[in-house]
């Protein structure tokens, strides 16, 4: 079957691969702000003497790990997009959506604080 031609259910493959481009990237772009978040509050609480430059480079680690999995779990291409869209589709409500900031805990840091 040809990447443009009509599949069994009446959408072509490009046209799902697209569509699923638009609502993964609109994810990614949220879920990115959010963790992006944290960071600031660790900014804020360093700022406001509340946290030391340890506690935030270790926030900073979390971070990047964290956006290291949402980055796997988005996909860099059509067949990872339509992957994570599907899977995204079957998660019935907000509180059973993935936490990326819990993916990002090293194991060493597992039980203390989430901060």
């Amino acid at each position: 079957m040809d990447e443009g031609e009509t599949t069994v259910d009446g959408i072509g493959e490009r046209a799902r691969r697209r569509e699923a481009r638009a609502l993964i990237g609109a994810y990614h772009e949220e879920q990115l702000g959010l963790l992006l978040e944290r960071v600031r509050e660790g900014l804020v609480r360093l700022d406001a003497d509340q946290s030391n430059v340890f506690e935030l480079d270790e926030l900073t680690h979390r971070y990047k790990r964290s956006a290291g999995e949402l980055w796997k779990f988005c996909g860099s291409s059509g067949g990872g997009w339509v992957r994570a869209a599907r899977t995204l589709a079957f998660v019935p409500d907000e509180g059973d959506k993935p936490d990326w900031w819990g993916a990002g805990a090293s194991r060493w840091h597992h039980g203390r604080e989430d901060r």
